[in-house]
């Protein structure tokens, strides 16, 4: 659950009777104050760290979940590699259950519309790159993981009292580039196997 307000003016009871008419145990309910843009949502980082093979992660709508699209894609698809099950209850994404067939088309077509929108992101950012370089100017971010803050992630992630936001903040990354590298589990993912392999 998630509403974007902590004042007051907001409240999750509607998201709540949801949930629970779902058939949701209302001792696994998780509910974070804070605009669906902000990287730093603790309780929903706790959710998706204590989803299990065979769990499936019920959300009320699709946008009480992802930052956007793109982010929206990385979830789901970190769910299913570990084999874990998205489903919604309403609004435009209440045909999406992870879980079934049906389900996974049409998220597979919300990951087909993520995939154009890199590619085009990456096709401008190239063509500006080249463009500086023609102008004599290099671009590029510098890398952020290294070997050691690759290990030291694995490491920190499989202890069940880490706290994400402040490995993060150690490591100077954001949650998404933690999770590109290492999974909630503790486990290498390939991007972090590749780092390790190529630099020892």
């Amino acid at each position: 659950m998630r509403v974007s307000k902590s004042d007051g003016s907001q409240t999750t009871d509607l998201q709540r009777d949801a949930l629970l008419a779902a058939g949701v145990n209302p001792e696994l309910l998780y509910e974070d104050m804070a605009s669906g843009k902000k990287q730093d949502r603790p309780q929903l980082a706790s959710c998706l760290k204590a989803l299990r093979a065979g769990d499936t992660l019920v959300v009320w709508k699709l946008d009480r979940l992802g930052r956007d699209l793109r982010h929206l894609v990385n979830v789901v698809h970190d769910l299913n590699t570990r084999d874990v099950g998205l489903r919604v209850l309403a609004g435009q994404g209440a045909s999406i259950d992870t879980t079934t067939a049906q389900g996974k088309l049409v998220f597979g077509i919300f990951a087909a519309l993520a995939e154009f929108e890199r590619e085009l992101i990456s096709e401008r950012t190239k063509a500006g790159l080249a463009s500086a370089r023609a102008r004599g100017r290099k671009g590029g971010r510098p890398f952020k993981m290294t070997p050691a803050k690759v290990r030291m992630a694995a490491a920190s992630m499989k202890r069940p009292d880490t706290s994400v936001t402040e490995l993060c903040k150690e490591l100077g990354i954001t949650r998404q580039t933690l999770y590109r590298y290492v999974s909630p589990e503790g486990k290498l993912r390939a991007a972090g196997q590749k780092i390790i392999d190529r630099k020892g």
